[in-house]
């Protein structure tokens, strides 16, 4: 058994706490690591690592950084199957799906590090009097992101390639529940000592780097609850964060689709990754006309979700991360059947080791349950039956959560009207749909702050506008130097118009 250590300023050490956990196998429940639980220490010497490297690093020209970052990327696509297997050890995704997702981080890393070659980190405006206003796009300095469990490589990298080649240095802590991976990509790294600190533990290495005053930004994936706490933390310090926080997202069904075609497409929504993926098909409406051949349909695909150990090619459906996370999955279910839902598939704990659960179908749902109301992030299929497209439109907004939908429809009309679904993103037709130009926001309950594209790169600098006017002014007392004050202070000629900034 491992014990991990932190990454910090390019040395591999210790971590100064004196509190471990084991990192469990959630298919075979074996230990398979040793986690320290972090201290202000680790993070303090991470931060230190991270703010020094960084003014180095934002000096080396663009293309240089993004040249340097690709590079990481092509031995990460190299290592893919090592990391997926390791994922698999340490929260129990299918190795086959972990190397399908980590090919596809790796390739959306390079597009966003490509994008810094056209981003306009400087751009200048002349005015008709010839004067020019430069605007420059400074990077943040020292950031941190916090990674969760379920994807820990990829989150990680979506989260890593627009602030490095904005020039921000970074430490990254991924969650205590799946480190091994992040030690690993790591080890795999290739860029100078300090750009990339990893600090290793629970919250109490959370805690103390978001409360780091030089961190100008926190990108946090993770609980609601933990999200609340961070985003207050950086809005004391007055520093930026990204929150990417729960999902219960809808799903709306219309009439006139295929339902078998699209209870299919439903299916590997709800279930992949045991369904533990923050956009995750987590409520389904689907119209009256097609509801009962869509729900037979769903069932039959539900039982080809095979469970065993990923490390099987054969198996579809690996372990939930751990038993917690299966009790909140028993609990919604046993929920939903005390209030009168019918259970269609799976619903039942396997015997054996494991922290198993099968592709579960419920229906006769309705909104006073836990499983149409809390996000369950597990492999269940709630399915609720509407009398019109539109009623299914109005219950995918009823919720506090807003990260994304997914609407099935072949009319127009409907199509558009899927646009104002309050939420991130919103697809039609293919859910997880969209290139690497696609940029959102979360709604209500399920985060802050945009990203995505450019707009990663705006939330990883500092708009800095610096005018120069054509001309020094005049010596006091010649004609046509300044000598009065506007009314808000600023200095300004005798009677011309002035817009001072707020």
């Amino acid at each position: 058994m491992k014990t991990l250590q932190n990454l910090i300023g390019g040395i591999w050490e210790d971590s100064r706490s004196d509190a471990f956990h084991e990192v469990i196998n959630p298919a075979t429940e074996e230990v398979v690591a040793r986690c320290p639980s972090g201290s202000p220490e680790d993070v303090r010497q991470a931060v230190d690592a991270a703010a020094q490297a960084q003014p180095a690093w934002a000096a080396l020209p663009v293309a240089e950084r993004v040249a340097r970052l690709c590079r990481w990327a092509d031995t990460i696509a190299d290592h893919a199957d090592e990391l997926a297997e390791i994922e698999c050890r340490e929260m129990g995704k299918p190795v086959a799906l972990g190397r399908t997702f980590i090919a596809g981080a790796t390739q959306g890393f390079k597009a966003a590090v490509t994008e810094a070659l056209d981003y306009r980190f400087e751009e200048t405006i002349t005015g008709p009097d010839g004067s020019g206003t430069t605007i420059l796009r400074r990077p943040l300095g020292a950031t941190a992101i916090i990674v969760p469990w379920n994807f820990p490589v990829p989150m990680a990298l979506g989260a890593l390639g627009p602030l490095l080649a904005a020039g921000n240095t970074v430490v990254l802590k991924p969650s205590e529940r799946s480190p091994m991976s992040a030690v690993r990509l790591l080890e795999l790294m290739d860029l100078p000592a300090g750009v990339v600190n990893l600090v290793l533990g629970d919250s109490r290495a959370g805690a103390p780097l978001v409360a780091d005053e030089r961190i100008g930004l926190v990108h946090f994936t993770g609980s609601v609850e933990a999200g609340r706490r961070v985003g207050a933390e950086s809005g004391a310090l007055l520093h930026r964060s990204i929150l990417e926080l729960g999902g219960k997202d809808p799903v709306v069904v219309d009439a006139g689709v295929d339902p078998v075609a699209t209870a299919a497409a439903v299916a590997f929504g709800a279930f992949v990754n045991t369904g533990q993926i923050c956009t995750s098909m987590e409520r389904i409406y689907v119209h009256r006309e097609i509801a009962e051949e869509f729900v037979d349909a769903l069932v039959d695909v539900a039982g080809t979700f095979a469970l065993g150990d990923g490390h099987d090619e054969s198996t579809v459906l690996g372990p939930l991360v751990d038993r917690r996370q299966r009790d909140i999955v028993v609990r919604h279910v046993n929920d939903a059947v005390e209030r009168g839902a019918t259970i269609r598939a799976g619903g039942t704990v396997p015997e054996g080791k494991g922290f198993f659960y099968p592709a579960t179908v419920l229906t006769g749902v309705d909104g006073s349950m836990l499983v149409m109301t809390e996000e369950t992030f597990g492999p269940l299929a709630p399915v609720a039956v509407v009398s019109s497209f539109e009623e299914g439109l109005e219950k995918a907004a009823g919720t506090r959560f807003g990260l994304a939908a997914t609407v099935y429809t072949n009319d127009p009309a409907h199509m558009v009207s899927a646009r104002g679904i309050p939420a991130g993103v919103v697809w039609v037709n293919q859910w997880q749909g969209g290139g690497p130009e696609r940029l959102y926001e979360p709604a209500g309950d399920s985060g802050m702050g945009a990203t995505g594209s450019r707009a990663a790169y705006d939330a990883a600098t500092r708009p800095v506008s610096i005018h120069v006017a054509p001309a020094a002014p005049a010596a006091p007392g010649a004609p046509g130097a300044p000598s009065t004050l506007d009314a808000s202070g600023t200095l300004g000629a005798p009677g011309a118009p002035s817009a001072p900034s707020a």
